[in-house]
Order: C-alpha cells, then sequence, then structure tokens
C-alpha cells in the first residue's frame, strides 16, 4: 500500500494573524475552527493548531518542495519573513532553497531540486 502524502501540523498562536500570514503567500484558508486551521496552495497542505505557549512553534517546521524557487523568495522578501540565517543559496544535499518563520515563529524551509 503507497503513502500518497504528509500534512504537516504545525503550533499557531494568534488566529487572526496566522490567516493573514499564510494568505499573504498565497494559500486559501480552507477551515477555521477556533483551535484548527487549515491551508492550501496547490499541492500543498498545511494544517495549524491553536496553542498558548510560544515556545512551541519556535521548535516546528516543515520542508516544502517548489518550482520558481526565486520568485517565491521575492515575495517572501517583500513580506518581511526570511528567516535571519535563511537567505536564498544553494545547498550541498543539491537542493536550492530558502527558511522563513510565520507569524507564530514556525520555520518553513522551501527547496528546488537544482536538476529542476
Amino acid at each position: 500500500m503507497p503513502l500518497e502524502k504528509a500534512i504537516p501540523i504545525l503550533a499557531f498562536l494568534d488566529t487572526n494573524a496566522t490567516i493573514a500570514f499564510y494568505t499573504s503567500l498565497g494559500f486559501d484558508c480552507n477551515n477555521n475552527w477556533e483551535e484548527y486551521l487549515m491551508f492550501t496552495k496547490d499541492n500543498i497542505d498545511l494544517h495549524f493548531w491553536k496553542c498558548v505557549d510560544p515556545e512551541i512553534p519556535k521548535n516546528t517546521g516543515c520542508y516544502i518542495r517548489v518550482t520558481d524557487i526565486e520568485a517565491l523568495y521575492e515575495q517572501c522578501k517583500l513580506l518581511d519573513c526570511i528567516h535571519p540565517n535563511g537567505a536564498l543559496e544553494e545547498k550541498p544535499w543539491e537542493m536550492k532553497q530558502f527558511s522563513i518563520l510565520d507569524n507564530s515563529g514556525n520555520i518553513i524551509h522551501f527547496g528546488q531540486d537544482l536538476a529542476d
């Protein structure tokens, strides 16, 4: 039985700020329960659970493979969410990638295979 897809479930602190952040990245907020959010963009799903401890999201994140990483990087630069150590660069594992911090502190890595 093959696996189909993984969906990260990350912590969030503030409902409205999280919706505003991810919709500014082009995600659609599909469901908004008081303590659970669901977003989609293209083939990516992100789920979020409400927490009150600001340290939790600072210790979670996910990696999203993309195409046209330069355009996405420019969009994230305009939103001023690039991780302080997450500038766009080619990595030894043959990925071009960068990282952002969301409004709660989750780190999201975006990577494009250098073979693409």
